[in-house]
């Protein structure tokens, strides 16, 4: 799900990215990593032969439910550890916020041997020359990475090599109003498969009260850049250049071509038409558009159905379907949304970096991750927790969670479903946005929007690609 976006300048955001890479190869304190064994994966030996618990700091960005199940996790994997080990998690705000403050870590050299960082971090994270890969971790244990889902694993990959270990996993889905469907003369069991056809559900969809005001709009969905590279995706498009940055730092990004275009001119044309409404970026206001049944079809994360269901008790019947194709022809799937979870190397003692790793195991097992999807509603990143007993349970009594495990396994790994890696993916999100929003509201061509959308990330991109080149 959407959290606030970080709002720094440009300048600042290049200079800390230098600088991490700098503090890479620079000195640390005493009994720490600063050398070039800093970024290897040391062995069990190191924790078996201390005589001294090893403690160390977990950074995260959860709160409310989700803050309840990560201290759960902590306290079970602290339970087990049998005094070698203690993890204690420290929340540092939302997404953006916690890596603001990770990134001020790095400059003092006080990192966490254990931070959650959200997808459009990774190309940072890889670029800051911060972290282990988690691959070397799982080549050292020889750790078997087969069950984590493959198209989870995939965004979070490159060259085929893992470079974290995912943990809270989202994917988009289309959300529907059953009554509203039957109402309409539609059948829910048979839901719109692309934008096209939402088109048309739509107008169906909308209802106008005996004055002519709309009391329901076929379509609503926040004006909320992550919708966009899914589409972008669906459609085996590459959102940015270089294999989506994962052949070598992107440099441009490409949702002013066809299909991102196609995409703006289609909500463009519902909203003026009168059968989508705009409620703007806010993702909590297109959420509570659709939760008081004024919309009939809406596009949003699996995170968001827990508390669809909720507040739809008594009113309406959610239900959800595959998330939307661009366009009929179009072959492929999703993009992941979400984060996971980086170990700190620079800085930190052979102890601390088997600490995490450790718990970094325990959190991804299929038990744990069992746990963890049915108290926050996330995705499981570990496909055999599905088998867990108690996530049987949980799908049975949500079946409309069972849409988001289907969209996962429905189609293999790609390029374009592996989502784009660019060093300031958060400033292009909101570029996309500005492009999107101006087709929306009228106050420029769709095709124009979004060309100087791009254009306008533009000089962000290069400076970044210039810090770390």
């Amino acid at each position: 799900m959407r959290q606030p976006r970080l709002r720094r300048s440009m300048t600042a955001f290049v200079a800390l990215v230098a600088a991490a890479a700098m503090t890479a190869c620079g000195g640390s304190g005493s009994g720490t990593d600063s050398g070039k064994d800093a970024l290897e994966a040391p062995g069990a030996e190191v924790l078996e032969k201390a005589t001294d618990k090893t403690t160390i700091e977990f950074w995260h960005g959860m709160k409310g439910a989700n803050a309840a199940a990560i201290d759960k996790l902590v306290a079970d994997f602290n339970a087990q550890s049998g005094g070698k080990v203690e993890v204690k998690a420290v929340f540092q705000g939302n997404y953006d916020e916690t890596i603001a403050k990770y990134k001020a870590s790095v400059q003092q050299k006080n990192t966490p041997a254990l931070v959650q960082i959200y997808d459009i971090g990774s190309r940072f994270m890889v670029d800051s020359k911060q972290t282990v890969p988690m691959y070397k971790f799982i080549d050292k244990d020889k750790f078997n990475a087969g069950d984590i889902e493959p198209n989870i694993a995939n965004y979070y990959s490159i060259d085929g090599k893992l470079q974290s270990m995912p943990f809270n996993t989202s994917t988009p889905l289309l959300y529907l109003n059953k009554e509203a469907f039957v109402k309409a003369g539609l059948d829910p069991t048979k839901p719109p498969q692309n934008l096209d056809e939402i088109g048309e559900m739509a107008k169906k969809l909308t209802v106008k009260d005996a004055g002519g005001k709309t009391v329901q709009y076929g379509f609503g969905a926040a004006i909320y850049g992550w919708l966009l590279e899914q589409l972008i995706a669906t459609d085996g498009k590459e959102y940015c250049d270089n294999g989506n940055g994962r052949k070598g730092l992107a440099t441009k990004v490409q949702f002013d071509q066809e299909t991102g275009v196609r995409v703006a001119q289609w909500w463009a044309d519902l909203v003026k038409g009168g059968y989508a409404t705009n409620t703007g970026r806010k993702t909590d206001d297109a959420q509570a558009a659709f939760k008081a049944g004024t919309v009939a079809m809406h596009l949003e994360s699996t995170g968001a159905m827990r508390g669809y269901i909720d507040a739809a008790k008594g009113k309406f019947t959610v239900l959800t379907a595959p998330y939307p194709k661009a366009n009929s022809s179009a072959t492929g799937g999703p993009i992941i949304g979400g984060a996971s979870l980086w170990i700190n190397g620079v800085g930190h003692s052979d102890k601390e970096k088997r600490a995490a790793w450790e718990f970094v195991k325990f959190a991804s097992s299929p038990a744990q991750q069992a746990k963890w999807h049915t108290g926050t509603g996330y995705v499981p990143v570990n496909a055999k927790a599905l088998d867990e007993q108690i996530d049987k349970d949980w799908v049975a009594q949500y079946p409309q969670f069972k849409t988001a495990v289907d969209q996962l396994h429905a189609l293999p790994p790609s390029v374009a479903s592996a989502g784009c890696l660019l060093g300031v993916m958060p400033q292009a999100r909101k570029a996309s946005e500005d492009g999107l929003e101006a087709a929306i509201v009228g106050s420029k061509p769709a095709d124009q929007a979004m060309k100087d959308a791009a254009a306008s990330v533009q000089p962000a991109i290069d400076s970044y690609n210039k810090s770390v080149g």
